[in-house]
């Protein structure tokens, strides 16, 4: 574990929810919208600080990550910085047909946008149909993606959609795969998470205050 901050949050202890999942989901969605903008660019400025220096970031060239919505720290500022390096830039898309999973779409200043039905800019579903403007998944070298929790061994929560789970399933065995960073602000932290079975591991999570590594 690599602390950024010297002064990190209190973490949220889970029995004060009676082992509920989308309770304890809720309060941690509270705590980062609550965040105020001056709050949550702070965040980001240091969030991006250390993600920099981690060395899969750094060698990356083929890269997803994601636009924030509903209070998630925000990783764009990485986007141009990635760009000066030669790396290509991919964001999730909703995939058509398919339930709750994600198409990575090479993303740039002119790629045509619209909102999903979360509310969420993503590039549009024909601009993302066509093959040669986006990978599939395990072609990647890095995938950044948004967490509602996590705790210091690295157990994480997601939306509890699904999305991210049902992409990556792939990575549990052997073959090509990314290497996957999951973000959130440091006040989403928990004392402890009970891994669900469904969960994709993570290499790393990144906070604005630490770097954990399972």
């Amino acid at each position: 574990m690599t602390h950024l901050m010297t002064t990190p949050a209190a973490p949220l202890t889970p029995d004060a929810f009676g082992g509920s999942r989308s309770a304890l989901r809720a309060e941690l969605r509270r705590r980062r919208r609550a965040l105020t903008p001056r709050q949550r660019l702070e965040a980001s400025e240091r969030l991006c600080r250390g993600l920099r220096r981690l060395p899969e970031v750094q060698r990356t060239r083929r890269v997803a990550l994601y636009l924030p919505n509903d209070g998630e720290i925000d990783p764009t500022p990485l986007i141009d910085w990635f760009r000066r390096r030669g790396a290509r830039v991919h964001l999730p898309v909703l995939r058509p047909l398919s339930r709750n999973r994600l198409w990575f779409v090479h993303y740039h200043p002119g790629t045509p946008m619209v909102t999903n039905r979360y509310g969420i800019p993503e590039p549009h579903t024909r601009h993302g149909a066509h093959r040669a403007r986006r990978l599939p998944a395990w072609a990647l070298d890095l995938i950044l993606l948004p967490l509602v929790g996590f705790d210091e061994a690295g157990q994480r929560m997601g939306m509890g959609g699904g999305f991210y789970d049902r992409s990556l399933a792939f990575t549990r065995r052997p073959g090509p795969r990314p290497r996957l960073i999951g973000l959130a602000h440091e006040c989403q932290r928990v004392e402890r998470l009970p891994a669900a079975p469904w969960d994709v591991p993570l290499d790393a999570i990144v906070s604005d205050a630490r770097a954990v590594r399972p």
